[in-house]
């Protein structure tokens, strides 16, 4: 783990999801975005950062959408939308445009919602 200079006062530093499948999300996760993991067990992966871990997929029983989205970012997000697509996650929202960019919204296995958005 990284040392406590790492986290930032009132930062968000970690975001679980709750997972119906622990190896189906981590499989998903990795195919689609490269994640990888650290494992505790059969009901939990924490999620590598560069320096640290910064979330975890916690097996679960039930998953509700609708509670805060997390917005990640992409340098490409048409590859990332096929990424998506090839590693079983499903589009809620197609690629739009915003001020500052584009977005999209996707499920994963689970049913979590995500979005990914790219400056162009």
């Amino acid at each position: 783990m990284a040392q406590p200079a790492s986290h930032q006062h009132h930062g968000i530093d970690y975001v679980e999801f709750t997972v119906t499948d622990v190896a189906k999300a981590k499989a998903f996760y990795s195919a689609a975005f490269g994640w990888e993991f650290n494992d505790y067990g059969p009901g939990y992966a924490g999620i590598r950062g560069v320096d640290r871990e910064v979330g975890g997929l916690a097996q679960g029983t039930d998953v509700t959408r609708g509670g805060p989205l997390v917005v990640l970012f992409s340098r490409d997000l048409d590859a990332t939308l096929a990424q998506v697509r090839a590693a079983g996650g499903g589009i809620s929202k197609a690629p739009f445009t915003f001020p500052g960019g584009r977005r999209f919204h996707f499920t994963d296995p689970s049913g979590n919602e995500l979005a990914v958005w790219a400056e162009r």
